[in-house]
């Protein structure tokens, strides 16, 4: 029997990086990392020690941005598996950068998509979109499920929308087995601190090792979130392309606690080592003209067909995201901006 090959875009992200993790242990499959020249590959340097001493791992080098990366990246490779998670994933950095946004959420996509077109045809395909595109709400139509309409409420979300769109279009247009994800919050270790609950805890770890006062600069703490953590985002993701995957299928994914920002932050200060020193203040820099404010996710449909459901409590992800921010902290001193 064929052994089967996973593509994963992205593969230095925090995702990305958790995701190859998880099928090296949890499967016999090849793996095969798309890198942008660029990327930092902190967050690989495990599956680079991995791949020098086996052959189960390689890495490609593209640019979602030049269509002729891609397609001499790919035109040799036949995958089994496309997880296609590059992205311009910040949507405070959108709202100054929308142009570089569209440019690789939409337009990558694409790119990606027309390339597979041709030299995978037969893969199974999972577009990463974002719980984003239904933006802003009304509290009436949550839990939000699939068929709620879209009210992007950034360039990030806008750029996901499309994302979105052309996923389902390239499967109905070309039969493309695509399926499509809009996985709500998810954080965790290596999580990117431009996110609100990564920069808390990595202020809350330089305060405690003495590099910054113990003043936390945060944005909208109002907004209600639904949190789950990336190690059971990727199982779910692994479900998706594994479980009858049905081309042009899209799913809501996202964990089972919601809480405010605010709620985030007090956790977090609760189980620092100096929380009664600690202190916050608005920092208007933090702040989105405007922002999806009510992200309560229906998972209903996701469950029914794959049975996926979170293991890893609220507790422990914000606990290992505080150690992880602490670890780089011991590592690297105060070389960190704060952001």
């Amino acid at each position: 029997m064929n052994q089967k090959i996973a593509l994963i875009t992205g593969i230095t992200g925090m995702v990305g990086s958790h995701l190859a993790e998880y099928l090296i242990n949890n499967t016999d499959w090849k793996i095969v990392g798309l890198i942008r020249w660029r990327s930092s590959l902190e967050n690989i340097s495990t599956l680079i020690n991995f791949a020098n001493s086996s052959n189960r791992v390689n890495f490609i080098y593209g640019d979602l941005t030049d269509p002729t990366s891609i397609h001499n990246a790919l035109e040799n490779q036949n995958f089994d598996y496309v997880f296609h998670l590059a992205a311009q994933s910040f949507p405070k950095t959108s709202f100054s950068s929308p142009l570089e946004t569209y440019n690789v959420n939409i337009l990558g996509t694409s790119t990606i998509l027309e390339t597979l077109k041709t030299t995978s045809p037969k893969a199974i395909i999972h577009v990463c979109a974002s719980s984003e595109v239904f933006g802003r709400v009304p509290k009436e139509k949550t839990p939000i499920k699939e068929d709620c309409s879209f009210h992007p409420a950034s360039p990030y979300a806008i750029s996901k929308v499309g994302t979105d769109l052309i996923g389902r279009f390239y499967a109905e247009a070309y039969g493309l087995k695509v399926l499509t994800t809009r996985m709500f919050t998810h954080t965790g270790p290596r999580r990117g601190d431009v996110f609100a609950e990564s920069s808390f805890a990595k202020q809350i770890a330089l305060a405690e090792a003495g590099f910054q006062e113990p003043i936390i600069r945060v944005g909208n703490l109002d907004s209600l979130r639904t949190i789950a953590d990336v190690r059971d985002a990727v199982r779910a993701y692994f479900l998706l392309v594994t479980v009858n995957p049905i081309a042009g299928e899209y799913y809501n994914i996202g964990g089972t606690h919601t809480v405010t920002v605010r709620g985030i932050l007090e956790h977090l200060i609760s189980i620092s080592s100096i929380s009664s020193e600690l202190d916050f203040v608005v920092d208007e820099n933090r702040l989105r003209p405007i922002d999806a404010d009510l992200q309560l996710p229906s998972t209903e449909k996701f469950f029914s067909h794959t049975g996926w459901k979170p293991e890893i409590s609220f507790e422990k992800t914000m606990e290992d995201l505080l150690n992880y921010w602490r670890e780089k902290v011991s590592k690297y001193g105060n070389a960190f901006l704060i952001r």
